[in-house]
């Protein structure tokens, strides 16, 4: 099986936030991020799974420092209040990877506030989380990664129906989910350009791994293990195609520490089909290149959540 890396600078002394780093890709990325010097924060929605996390982490790096706080992303009240503390704390965020996802729930579910899950977890989620967060990432001259998807290639947003009441599609509202939160990733960069708030953002995806995005989610609907997971298993295990979870992580932890990272960017496996491999810029996806249709998502985005961000 080819082995693929990056170097990683110093990041002694540097704050990094990352959500969805209880397993997975945002653990091997947490891994790798607290081995370079960097203090962690990682907000969870499962506590137990969270201090499972920081064990394993501090047994790879015995002195790392790694911390828990709690969030639900499914709610805009927990997202305000990680906000909340983390401004009480006053401490400047210099990298936030925004990684945490939920994916093809199998029938529609809601988040806290009303909104179609996937939509309000993957996107307006992170989307409230960076604008209550803008001030500490703004004092630290952040870099922000956005992990979206393969999905993101594919669909579009639904705009007469963003929440999916009506016909339902899984997949399509994954899509949708990246779709929008990419498309966010994208303003983000060009709104700090603009006005000067010393950010850059950038783009990731992490190719296809055997993650556990498509394993068994009993409290989203699914009882057991997808087809699709299980095949990707497989493959991963054999080395042929798809990417392991450790070179899954490659394109959020270059965008989120390589000096030659570029805002605005869009970051990727280059094997074949983009599956697996070592990380490099892509070919932003057809459905991100509209900056009308971007910044309709901000405004919607800021409507819906009913947090601004400048």
């Amino acid at each position: 099986m080819p082995h693929h890396d990056i170097t990683v600078p110093d990041l002694s002394g540097r704050l990094a936030v990352i959500t969805g780093a209880s397993d997975g890709v945002g653990l091997a990325l947490a891994h790798r991020l607290a081995a370079a010097g960097a203090e962690l924060v990682l907000p969870v929605r499962n506590a137990r799974k969270g201090e499972a996390a920081r064990t394993r982490i501090r047994e790879q790096n015995p002195a790392a420092q790694v911390s828990l706080r709690t969030l639900d992303l499914s709610s805009l009240a927990s997202v305000a209040a990680l906000g909340q503390t983390l401004l009480d704390e006053g401490r400047p965020i210099h990298i936030l990877v925004n990684n945490a996802g939920v994916m093809t729930p199998p029938d529609r579910q809601s988040t806290a506030d009303g909104f179609e899950l996937q939509f309000g977890s993957n996107h307006l989620g992170h989307f409230a989380l960076v604008g209550h967060l803008l001030p500490l990432l703004r004092t630290a001259r952040a870099r922000i990664v956005s992990q979206i998807s393969v999905a993101a290639n594919q669909g579009s947003i639904n705009w007469p129906d963003l929440n999916w009441e009506h016909s339902y599609n899984a997949g399509r509202a994954y899509s949708q989910s990246k779709i929008a939160f990419g498309l966010f990733g994208l303003e983000l960069a060009r709104r700090s350009e603009a006005g000067a708030w010393g950010l850059t953002s950038y783009l990731s995806h992490p190719g296809v791994a055997p993650t556990n995005l498509l394993a068994a989610h009993p409290e989203y609907g699914r009882s057991d293990d997808t087809f699709s997971v299980r095949l990707i298993r497989r493959l991963s295990a054999r080395g042929l195609l798809v990417g392991t979870v450790e070179s899954a992580l490659l394109p959020a932890l270059y965008a989120a520490t390589s000096p030659e990272a570029k805002n605005g960017r869009f970051y990727g496996p280059k094997g074949l089909g983009h599956l697996g491999g070592p990380p490099a810029e892509q070919k932003l996806y057809s459905r991100l290149r509209s900056t009308e249709e971007a910044q309709r998502v901000w405004e919607v985005s800021e409507e819906l959540t009913k947090v601004a961000l400048a």
